[in-house]
């Protein structure tokens, strides 16, 4: 077990090739990205290149560089990447083939709906959804009732933004047919992983038969009876019809990424979230506390008999709320930020740094070494519900090496390839936490920690590597 290090061309980072042909480090980086990425950061520097199975990758690990990295959106692109990757995963041909002109700038557009009026909009109708759910959670809960964290929050989460985006199935057992979705979508994503890394679905057993069966809830006939979806939807459906060429099918898996990409990261972070409250009882007296002042303030009364609502503004005002999101999601997230170089460039840097890119090689942050780093972060391995709050008010300044940082919490991307639902996913993460708080007292059952599952390192939320017992019960 040994690797060559070896320098290229004058500029280019020096080379860990790895000794197995084609996989490279690709084992030893899926099996600890994190701890590896350190480890040659110690021997190498901030810029160093890693064979990835089959992939050149170099990793820029100093954050003072990554707008370097984010602003040259021209020569280092991203969206090329995303659609190949998302094409497979979700069984629909690339917007980048040609057949479909515009198609991807006309879908990038609809994202207006996610941000500014129309996200009140479809965050009002989220809280309502989320408010039935847990309505009908308290018409079980006479007394103390128990579940498994995970399972809660995937079931409260999915429905309700199945609901908000898609419309409600009519059916008298609406419920069911959504968890029936909900248990397919589970199982799909298990394998998430390994079709992200390029293995073919027919090697991933029963995959490629739910990833069928999902997308073909999503055709336009099943799609039309579900009543009250979201003019996001809407407007991607209208969209979709203009192109000739792309099949039911085809829009039917277009529909079940959307969904996948709505729900996909905010369900474990949502658990998370909810793990880490009630673990520390101080963040948990905090975060009620601020959501029944807000409650008096307005004069809305909670229960389940009372409807609840929140503005914009006063979501954005719950800075123990957003500060224990934030701290949960700087612990929990694990994406890597991955641009392509289109053409043979020099990349500058700061302090006169240089480095050598081969068109086709590819760039990576991997903001996670920020969000664990002690210069940054004190104590970072350390659950802290009010990092993000200094003097009462949201704290947005951090500090390395005593220079102010410009990027210092990144769960949702960066740039070009920062998630356009990141405002909703905020809003809904909120509203969860506001409501559950509101209505319940809840507490944990068992006390065993719960760890991070690295198997999705590079990808986004990681998941808990086991679910953990609550109970809860009408406060």
């Amino acid at each position: 077990f040994f690797f060559l290090l070896f320098y290229r061309k004058t500029g280019e980072p020096p080379l860990i090739n790895g000794w197995i042909p084609y996989l490279g480090k690709a084992l030893i980086f899926r099996k600890d990205a994190f701890k590896f990425l350190l480890d040659q950061q110690k021997k190498l520097g901030d810029i160093f290149t890693v064979h990835i199975a089959g992939r050149y990758i170099t990793f820029i690990m100093d954050p003072f560089q990554y707008v370097y990295v984010i602003r040259n959106s021209k020569q280092l692109e991203f969206h090329e990447f995303a659609d190949k990757m998302a094409s497979k995963t979700f069984d629909y041909p690339a917007l980048s083939n040609g057949k479909f002109p515009d198609l991807k700038e006309n879908l990038h557009r609809i994202y207006q709906y996610l941000q500014g009026k129309p996200l009140d909009i479809i965050s009002d109708h989220m809280m309502k959804n989320l408010q039935d759910i847990f309505e009908w959670k308290c018409s079980q809960a006479t007394d103390w009732e128990t579940e498994k964290m995970y399972k809660f929050c995937c079931s409260v989460m999915f429905e309700a933004s199945f609901v908000t985006l898609y419309g409600r199935v009519p059916a008298a057992d609406g419920h069911k047919v959504i968890s029936e979705i909900r248990d397919k979508f589970i199982k799909f994503d298990a394998s998430f992983p390994y079709l992200a890394a390029n293995i073919p679905i027919e090697l991933l057993g029963a995959t490629k038969k739910v990833r069928k069966e999902l997308i073909h809830h999503f055709l336009l006939q099943n799609m039309t009876k579900w009543l009250g979806g979201s003019k996001v939807v809407q407007a991607r459906q209208d969209i979709f019809e203009k192109y000739e060429l792309l099949g039911d099918y085809d829009k039917a898996a277009h529909h079940f990424a959307f969904l996948w990409a709505s729900v996909g990261n905010t369900i474990p972070a949502t658990f998370w979230a909810m793990y880490y409250i009630l673990r520390h009882p101080e963040a948990l007296a905090a975060v009620r506390d601020e959501i029944d002042h807000l409650l008096q303030s307005t004069g809305q009364k909670r229960g389940p008999t009372y409807n609840i609502h929140l503005t914009r503004e006063q979501l954005d005002n719950l800075v123990y709320l957003e500060s224990a999101l934030n701290e949960s999601l700087r612990m929990c997230s694990s994406s890597m930020n991955i641009r392509i170089s289109q053409e043979d460039f020099v990349l500058k840097l700061e302090g006169n740094q240089e480095v050598s890119l081969r068109k086709g090689d590819w760039i990576a942050l991997y903001p996670q070494i920020l969000h664990m780093d002690p210069e940054v972060y004190e104590d970072p391995k350390e659950y802290k519900f009010d990092r993000y709050i200094e003097n009462g008010k949201k704290k947005t300044t951090f500090y390395k090496a005593g220079r102010k940082l410009k990027y210092f919490l990144m769960p949702f991307g960066s740039g070009i390839s920062m998630c356009p639902g990141r405002f909703l996913a905020m809003n809904e993460m909120k509203m969860f936490l506001f409501l559950l708080l509101a209505y319940f007292d809840v507490e944990l059952v068992e006390n065993k920690a719960v760890r991070l599952d690295n198997s999705r390192m590079g990808l986004g939320i990681l998941l808990p590597d086991v679910d953990i017992a609550f109970r809860y019960k009408l406060r």
